[in-house]
């Protein structure tokens, strides 16, 4: 079957006949998950299993990057924030490149054990120390670092199966405010983003390593006056265009409060989808997310859709799974090293 553009969540640890109904619609191609949504192992498992025999072919994911970004808890490993990576990077480059593919490898082993397809991560954006909502969320404020570890992370991932979504294009570090609450921007020139916040996204691109992209709600004003993921020109003409990515582009959340430019939520959806984006998101508003059912004239794009299964978890080797109980024990020691560690 057909993936469709948008991508919703649940309001509770179970299906109710409201949501059964919802995830049937031929437009709903993917799930995502909450705190709210997750109570134990086995419960989010067995809500997986509802979610797909209701739509088998759906796409379940969840924001699972580690630190205070982590959904699942109890029976999940205590990820830690990417910048405790970048912070060991500094001192020793090889041995923090190995722990950052070891934290996807235990992040994409335990997230595929509950049938969970992938996380939106890694954060490719530097930290600028400029702006809260990212700070230890990136692995660091130099690109070249991040660069490095993004690639040893995303190799970590495809161990498991698990395809990668980098974030937030072209750069959400370098503004103050956070687009959950208000709209950001972002006064820089092209080329100042182009060689530094943009970098990671294009050499991830370059050597095969970059599935998808999320665009930040930034808005860059020399650039276009609408925010990354409304923009035709960052995302056909410059991520496509110049960059060359020809992966999945998944909008960010269109109930956070910079996409009210936009206008209502099939105004968001509309505009999204024509500036290039595969899949939109609408979390955390029921009315918001019927009303893109209800409103929005959508068309089949078979591009998009074909992108779309490429984010699709892939089968495990028997070696990569957490059957592999060793390497999943010394995993978690190694997360918790990483947690108390000082650097």
């Amino acid at each position: 079957m057909v993936l469709g553009p948008l991508m919703l969540d649940l309001e509770g640890i179970e299906l109710d006949h409201v949501e059964k109904e919802i995830l049937r619609h031929p437009m709903v191609g993917g799930l995502i998950f909450f705190k709210r949504n997750f109570e134990s192992k086995q419960q989010i498992t067995d809500l997986v299993r509802c979610v797909r025999e209701q739509r088998p072919e759906i796409l379940i994911c969840v924001d699972h990057e580690g630190g205070r970004v982590q959904r699942f808890r109890e029976g999940f490993a205590p990820l830690p924030a990417l910048r405790k990576l970048g912070h060991w990077f500094d001192h020793d480059q090889a041995k923090a490149s190995a722990a950052a593919a070891e934290m996807a490898w235990l992040m994409a082993v335990e997230l595929r054990d509950v049938g969970i397809d992938f996380s939106f991560a890694p954060v490719l954006d530097l930290d600028h120390q400029r702006c809260q909502v990212i700070g230890d969320r990136a692995f660091h404020q130099d690109k070249e670092k991040v660069t490095a570890l993004a690639k040893a992370y995303v190799r970590g991932l495809r161990e498991v199966g698990m395809a990668n979504v980098g974030k937030h294009f072209p750069g959400h570090g370098y503004v103050n405010e956070d687009s959950h609450l208000e709209l950001p921007v972002d006064r820089r020139e092209l080329n100042d983003i182009w060689s530094n916040d943009v970098y990671p996204f294009e050499q991830l691109n370059a050597e095969g390593l970059l599935d998808a992209v999320m665009p930040a709600h930034v808005v860059y004003e020399q650039i276009d006056s609408q925010p990354a993921g409304f923009s035709p020109t960052w995302i056909r003409e410059l991520l496509r265009g110049r960059m060359g990515f020809d992966g999945v582009v998944f909008s960010d959340d269109l109930n956070m409060a910079a996409a009210h430019v936009a206008g209502n939520f099939a105004d968001r959806a509309e505009a999204a989808i024509q500036a290039g984006c595969d899949m939109i998101l609408v979390c955390n508003n029921r009315k918001g997310a019927v009303e893109v059912l209800d409103k929005y004239r959508w068309t089949l794009d078979t591009t998009s859709t074909q992108r779309l299964e490429r984010m699709r978890a892939k089968p495990m080797s028997s070696a990569s799974s957490r059957a592999d109980v060793r390497r999943h024990q010394n995993a978690l020691a190694l997360a918790d090293h990483i947690n108390q560690s000082k650097v």
